[in-house]
């Protein structure tokens, strides 16, 4: 299994509209990636190491696939529909990660 995490790192002037990203914009990606896309996960950041330091992270966004080719195949099609949907909810420079699952 393979997993693409977006994380949007949290910054003084940062924005992100997290109803958004929840209710528009993964539908949308989901929708896109039809089938190649096996499940999909959102995460909000409430603290970072302790309870009261802020997150590292505003938000995540993870998105499972079978394999690599499946993944690429699915954003060579899509990919810049859905990036061009990004200034709709964050200003945030996203760091992108692909995973192998292992467990």
């Amino acid at each position: 299994m393979i997993k693409m995490s977006v994380l949007y790192p949290q910054s003084e002037g940062s924005t992100f509209d997290l109803d958004y990203y929840v209710n528009s914009h993964m539908p949308m990606v989901q929708d896109k990636l039809g089938a190649a896309c096996k499940g999909v996960a959102v995460e909000a950041g409430i603290a970072g190491r302790t309870p009261d330091a802020p997150p590292m992270y505003t938000a995540m966004g993870h998105l499972l696939f079978d394999s690599m080719e499946a993944f690429q195949a699915a954003f060579a099609v899509h990919g810049e529909e859905i990036r061009a949907d990004v200034p709709n909810f964050t200003n945030i420079r996203s760091v992108v990660q692909i995973s192998e699952v292992r467990l």
